[in-house]
């Protein structure tokens, strides 16, 4: 366990909800995966229900073991959530895999931005988008399963002042991927991440999708 790791949170066990599953046999599964996910990764708070997501995603347990969790990255999340902060992604497919049920956050992708900037400067669309967002970075949550050229100019941008409310970096491959993440983990903001060149859209995804839905779970509750 993290020594960063939250304190304990409410868990649900076999009550536990999954905002994607729209049919019975749908959820079935769902809770299924979960129990197999909670008996061998632990249940003990919510950075474990994110462990179990993520390896879920993969189809690896593996993959809770890389997972790192720096500045309560749970609690900084659903504090943005309560705020309606936009969740800006990468690419495509990770704005098209996060939930939109169980939050108001506007959902953006940095390639909706900075098309003319990657041009001229000959940078990759992901890098010039969150470069291009500009102000629209400060309080967000940005989630990166893609592109380790993304996630450095986040990192470039943090260290200039821009403060992010949460940064999910799961960038996969084998050319700045690693790099990338380990830069995110010395800066002074939350953050979840993974060790190494695996990862991607799959990870970040789930991780952000567990914290929609405890975000959910909590707000149905109170």
């Amino acid at each position: 366990m993290s020594k960063e790791s939250s304190p304990r949170g409410v868990t649900t066990g076999n009550t536990y909800t999954d905002l994607g599953a729209s049919t019975a046999e749908a959820l079935e599964i769902s809770r299924a995966s979960r129990a197999l996910a909670r008996e061998r990764i632990g249940d003990a708070d919510y950075e474990d229900r994110i462990r179990q997501r993520c390896s879920i995603a993969v189809g690896d347990f593996s993959m809770a073991g890389l997972l790192r969790f720096h500045k309560k990255p749970v609690e900084a999340g659903l504090a943005a959530l309560s705020l309606s902060a936009p969740l800006i992604t990468d690419i495509r497919m990770v704005q098209v895999g996060i939930q939109k049920k169980g939050h108001t956050s506007p959902v953006l992708c940095a390639l909706d931005y900075g098309a003319e900037m990657a041009s001229a400067q000959g940078i990759t669309r992901s890098r010039a988008g969150i470069q291009a967002l500009g102000d629209k970075l400060e309080g967000s949550v940005i989630v990166i399963g893609n592109a380790p050229s993304a996630l450095l100019a986040v990192c470039d941008l943090v260290r200039d002042g821009c403060r992010p409310a949460l940064v999910i970096g799961t960038p996969v491959g084998f050319v700045k991927a690693s790099e990338s993440k380990e830069e995110l983990r010395t800066l002074d903001i939350p953050s979840v991440s993974n060790e190494g060149t695996r990862g991607g859209t799959p990870v970040a995804v789930a991780a952000i999708n567990e914290i929609i839905t405890i975000y959910a779970e909590i707000t149905r509750s109170s």
